[in-house]
């Protein structure tokens, strides 16, 4: 960062900071293990050397703090593949279920959405399509946060609901599905897109964000021809910066589908191709006859829903992590 011209390339030089930042960020916090556990041992010795005191429970708070300050390190030691560190796009899609499954996808929206203000990540709905009768239809967000993408990769998958429908008049179960896509932001990878392949449409932002965005057309749809894969942003306040978004989040797709071609040819010559289909899920959120989330990959179950759609993922994240890392 001391080189001469290193603000000259403003947008690499940000990128620098924000990892000098980071590196700071884990030497602070391994300074605090450190620290803690130098306090512990002090305690313990003096507790050794003076039987006139008794700190046996001020050892146990400060090895428990030392314990879960650990924890969160080996956490990251799980996030070490290529995109781990970049920020995420999630998009979620209302599947089988009518309004309930368009209901679902907004319940999971704002999982996501307190997940990353606990985790202290920025996160912005770039993109969303109001259900019929409520809930949504789709939605993309951008999350920004270190790691983020790294800790939020596994929500990938179909989401199952089972509860008593608010919708229906005769209070029966009904059961109700989302899709959910997590992309990282792609920054260092050239993808070149040629602009004949792409068809772009504007349309007036449905979202807020001033007059400017509820008059004129400043929303963007970008579909790429050759694949066919759909984008939309309409989070800014002009075309132009919707149209770079859309084909920011392009580029992450269009990488992510270049990647899945090259593993499932990998699997067909192993014979382990298995074609994607809607009734893969991952985890299941039962609220009748009983109370349950259970994530079908790693087995991890809790009957605390409420939690779980508050934000509180730590626990099950872990456990993905765990589930992957065998």
């Amino acid at each position: 960062m001391t080189i001469p011209g290193f603000w000259q390339n403003r947008i690499k030089a940000e990128d620098k900071s924000k990892e000098l930042d980071g590196l700071k960020q884990d030497l602070f916090k391994w300074g605090k293990i450190e620290k803690s556990i130098n306090d512990c041992l002090e305690i313990a010795k003096i507790d050794k050397d003076d039987q006139s005191v008794n700190l046996k429970k001020e050892i146990e708070k400060q090895s428990s703090i030392i314990e879960r300050q650990l924890n969160d390190f080996e956490k990251l030691t799980f996030l070490n593949e290529k995109y781990d560190k970049e920020n995420a796009f999630i998009s979620i899609f209302a599947g089988a279920g009518g309004v309930d499954a368009q209901d679902w996808t907004e319940i999971l929206l704002r999982m996501y959405l307190r997940f990353s203000e606990k985790k202290d990540w920025q996160a912005q709905i770039i993109d969303h399509s109001k259900g019929t009768e409520a809930g949504i239809k789709s939605v993309t967000i951008e999350v920004k946060g270190k790691y983020a993408y790294g800790f939020l990769k596994g929500e990938a998958g179909v989401h199952r609901l089972v509860r008593i429908s608010p919708f229906d008049a005769e209070k029966l179960r009904h059961t109700s599905f989302a899709l959910v896509e997590v992309l990282p932001e792609i920054k260092k990878v050239k993808i070149e897109v040629n602009p004949d392949d792409l068809r772009i449409d504007t349309f007036l932002s449905s979202g807020p964000g001033g007059q400017n965005m509820q008059k004129n057309e400043t929303a963007v749809r970008m579909v790429h021809l050759p694949t066919k894969i759909t984008v939309a942003c309409q989070s800014q306040r002009s075309q132009t910066q919707n149209k770079e978004r859309a084909l920011q989040i392009l580029k992450s797709k269009l990488f992510q589908y270049a990647q899945t071609e090259k593993e499932e040819e990998k699997a067909r010559l192993r014979g382990e191709f298995k074609s994607a289909s809607w009734g893969n899920q991952i985890r299941s959120y039962v609220f009748h006859p009983y109370h349950m989330v259970k994530d079908l990959r790693t087995g991890y179950k809790t009957s605390d829903v409420d939690s779980i759609l508050d934000g509180n993922l730590e626990e099950m994240i872990e456990s993905y992590f765990r589930w992957k890392g065998k």
